[in-house]
């Protein structure tokens, strides 16, 4: 893995051969593709850093991608997305079918749930959003046959348990796993891993999560695909032999060490 940067509000990285990150404060959007050819956008992060968005999208690729593709829709996942509709007219968006009525205005996410504690981040929890947003017909069902709009070699695969329709991104050819918020490098619960970027594979953040016997299938799901390189919603990107030590700890440990021990939705 190269070019992994640990300090500032927009670190860049390559992660694998055409797919590279972009941290957004403390959530990561990720790049697929190549300017030779179509490329997409994964998720568009926190709100307010659609001009770096922007510019390392020019930088890399010198046009608008072919689509957006949304892990699921939390705010800071969603965050510079109406700035990019602006600027990219006419570029379509996806999401899972479950996903749909939170990005159509139809349903809100429940609140955070700061009663799961872990830290800092989990205690403030209260204030980050969790209204629906009102993309309109911008928004589009992901094909029911796993394959992802514009990413040839790309399967798109469900990991729900965070949200009703997450779902994560998988090359099979060479083993990258694209985990949205599915799996996390990084205890997002934590204001101070956060900032140190410490890395080590967590589940789903704790305070937006609503259900958990689905949330540990998803990492089962994940963890039998056997990925060699990993880029998740939160932390840093892992990679073999430490993410096959990580998630093999993580799927005998889930319920010890992600389930928090109290909560509304435990």
């Amino acid at each position: 893995m190269n070019g992994i940067l640990t300090a500032g509000l927009t670190d860049t990285w390559d992660v694998a051969e055409g797919v590279a990150g972009l941290r957004t404060l403390f959530v990561n959007v990720v790049y697929i593709g190549h300017s030779a050819s179509d490329w997409i956008l994964v998720d568009t992060g926190l709100g307010n850093f659609a001009g770096s968005i922007l510019q390392t999208s020019w930088e890399r690729f010198g046009k608008p991608p072919a689509a957006i593709i949304l892990t699921h829709g939390h705010f800071d996942h969603v965050g510079n997305l109406k700035e990019l509709l602006e600027e990219w007219k006419g570029v379509p968006v996806y999401a899972h079918r479950l996903e749909l009525p939170y990005l159509t205005g139809s349903r809100d996410y429940p609140p955070a749930d700061p009663a799961v504690g872990g830290g800092l981040m989990a205690t403030v929890s209260p204030l980050y959003p969790h209204r629906g947003i009102n993309l309109g017909d911008a928004v589009h069902p992901l094909p029911q046959n796993g394959t992802v709009p514009y990413a040839e070699g790309w399967t798109w695969v469900h990991t729900p348990g965070h949200s009703p329709g997450h779902i994560s991104l998988f090359r099979p050819d060479d083993k990258v796993l694209i985990a949205g918020d599915a799996v996390i490098t990084v205890k997002q619960e934590s204001a101070f891993a956060v900032i140190t970027q410490h890395k080590e594979l967590h589940g789903p953040p704790a305070y937006f999560t609503t259900n958990w016997v689905e949330a540990e299938k998803s990492v089962r799901k994940l963890a039998l695909l056997d990925p060699r390189i990993v880029m998740t919603g939160h932390g840093l990107p892992m990679s073999v032999p430490e993410l096959s030590t990580e998630f093999a700890h993580l799927c005998k440990t889930f319920k010890e060490l992600s389930v928090p021990s109290q909560g509304k939705f435990v």
